[in-house]
């Protein structure tokens, strides 16, 4: 949660600085007190009379005022903040982060900063791609800083996408939920854990495809609470365009059910644990055009439609001693009847029971209400329900549960 946090926010020489103003504002509704240091370069971008107009504080960007000669000190910013945002920063500044060039107001504050710092980069694809820019990248996250990318969603060419900076609202979400979050554990510390997020896609030509609305949100949440308590993390993601910033999570970007399936199976072999989240396509065109499918006015379009795999299914019947799998259930009907009919035929560990009924939860929602689902003595059904809260705090419910029951 934002409201009452001080935020420092860094803007370098980029295009991508009138991007600050919207952070501000984000960061300012959401209760965050915002200091900006700019950089010579981004006053060229920018004009600080319209950032100090928004946070309602002087912009600083030399080391004394050009008025009075005051100096500003950066160590004390870097006592005062609660985090620092630097957004857009550029290959440049990125560079004298990495070496420790302090030739700026900005650089000697991230060098004062007691707080956690965030990075969300800003640049030409090749810039963003030389092999500097990303030895400058890793050397920052094995600092501690956490670095906050567009995500190129399923695509696996892996560049598709990077070097633009990220909207200003998933970077204001991020901050919030990393700052919310931010105690760490380690009661997962050697714990390999598998999870599946986001849906699948299956194609029915190939500019159109059936899937459903999930965004990922929970399975991500789930991926950063496990990496937070120490877990190595394999994310096994459908196509969302969410970040991930903890440096143990292994995300493999897949499309459809059938690919989600063979990166399930593969890595589960390894896993003490597997939480499938995905909201996996039960059903597959039997035949996917090779061109765009064009419209007839007289006449109707049938899709014939084959199953998928089932990948719980089959993670169950592959399960061993000591390893745990947790199962999801999405209803919109018979809850109960449904989550526990899954929960044995899977042979699941336990199951996190939601439904489309509760309003503002599940797809496109921040925010869900679970009940976890397992089996007590004698086989009855052990049920515990659990308020309505933002997706992070769910997953650290679940992470609660899983680590009662991990070896």
């Amino acid at each position: 949660m934002l409201k009452g946090k001080k935020i420092v926010l860094g803007i370098t020489g980029s295009i991508a600085a009138y991007k600050s103003c919207l952070i501000i504002r984000e960061l300012v509704k959401r209760g965050a007190e915002v200091q900006v240091v700019i950089t010579p370069a981004g006053k060229e971008f920018i004009t600080p009379i319209t950032l100090s107009a928004l946070t309602q504080k002087p912009v600083i960007s030399d080391f004394f005022s050009q008025r009075d000669g005051t100096w500003h000190s950066h160590v004390a910013l870097g006592l005062w903040a609660d985090a620092m945002l630097i957004a857009p920063c550029t290959a440049s500044t990125l560079g004298k982060m990495a070496t420790g060039v302090a030739d700026n107001m900005l650089i000697t504050t991230y060098l004062s900063m007691k707080a956690p710092v965030f990075i969300a980069p800003a640049m030409d694809l090749d810039m963003y791609a030389h092999p500097t820019t990303q030895q400058n990248m890793e050397r920052l996250r094995s600092f501690g800083n956490i670095i906050i990318e567009p995500q190129s969603g399923f695509l696996a060419s892996g560049l598709e996408g990077k070097g633009r900076m990220e909207e200003p609202e998933k970077i204001v979400a991020f901050l919030d939920e990393k700052l919310l979050t931010g105690n760490e554990t380690d009661d997962l510390a050697g714990k390999r854990v598998l999870i599946t997020a986001g849906p699948t896609y299956e194609k029915i030509d190939p500019v159109r495809f059936i899937g459903n609305y999930s965004s990922g949100k929970m399975g991500f949440s789930l991926a950063e609470e496990c990496a937070r308590r120490g877990a190595e993390v394999t994310l096994v993601a459908g196509p969302v365009s969410l970040p991930i910033s903890e440096s143990n999570i292994h995300r493999i970007n897949v499309e459809s059910a059938q690919q989600m399936r063979d990166a399930a199976v593969e890595h589960f072999a390894k896993a003490d644990a597997a939480i499938l989240c995905a909201a996996v396509a039960d059903y597959r065109p039997a035949e996917v055009a090779d061109k765009k499918i064009k419209r007839k006015d007289d006449e109707d379009m049938t899709i014939r439609l084959v199953p998928n795999p089932d990948i719980a299914a089959e993670l169950g019947r592959m399960k061993r001693g000591g390893q745990i799998l947790v199962g999801f259930a999405l209803e919109t009907n018979d809850e109960q009847l449904n989550a526990e009919k899954k929960l044995e035929k899977k042979n699941l560990d336990f199951i996190v029971l939601n439904s489309l009924r509760n309003e503002g939860t599940c797809f496109r929602s921040d925010e869900n209400q679970i009940s976890i689902l397992s089996k007590g003595q004698n086989a009855e059904i052990k049920r515990t329900d659990y308020p309505k809260k933002p997706k992070n705090e769910v997953a650290a419910d679940i992470i609660d549960e899983l680590i009662r029951r991990i070896g």
